[in-house]
């Protein structure tokens, strides 16, 4: 039983583990998304989001430079990444299932990097001119679809 074991071996040992998660890691923040196996992505997902919040302060930056070793995306991590983050404590992430994989039949996803601002609207200062009402929702939606004639209707004719 695997009580308390903590980690996905992905039947690698731990050199080609670590190699394995720091090359989808800096490929992530290259790309902003990637296709890879489910248990992949769910392996990475906690290092990614840590990797973020510690590149968010200068002074815990040097443990994302050891992690991530290519000075470009490093760059890209702080330069472009974080300032369109910022507003974001956590769940940086997201993961999109798209099926299964012809050759092994192995779950695929799309992992991709959660990029746009959070509004954030306290309770007391609620922006009343944006709620809608049934009303004004029926008045600006799209016209109803042409009703389908029933079976004896078309019989008829």
């Amino acid at each position: 039983m695997r009580h308390n074991v903590y980690g996905r071996k992905l039947g690698r040992n731990k050199n080609e583990r670590t190699a394995l998660f720091r090359n989808l890691v800096q490929s992530l923040f290259l790309e902003e998304k990637i296709v890879t196996s489910e248990a992949k992505a769910k392996a990475i997902k906690g290092t990614v989001d840590q990797l973020i919040t510690q590149a968010k302060s200068p002074a815990t930056r040097r443990l994302v430079n050891q992690f991530i070793t290519a000075k470009k995306t490093q760059e890209k991590l702080v330069k472009e990444l974080l300032p369109r983050m910022k507003g974001r404590s956590s769940g940086y992430t997201s993961v999109v299932r798209l099926g299964r994989r012809p050759g092994d039949d192995t779950s695929m996803v799309q992992m991709s990097l959660i990029l746009e601002e959070v509004s954030t609207v306290s309770k007391g200062q609620s922006d009343k001119g944006s709620k809608q009402t049934k009303s004004s929702l029926s008045e600006t939606s799209k016209p109803a679809a042409p009703s389908r004639k029933s079976r004896a209707e078309k019989e008829t004719k």
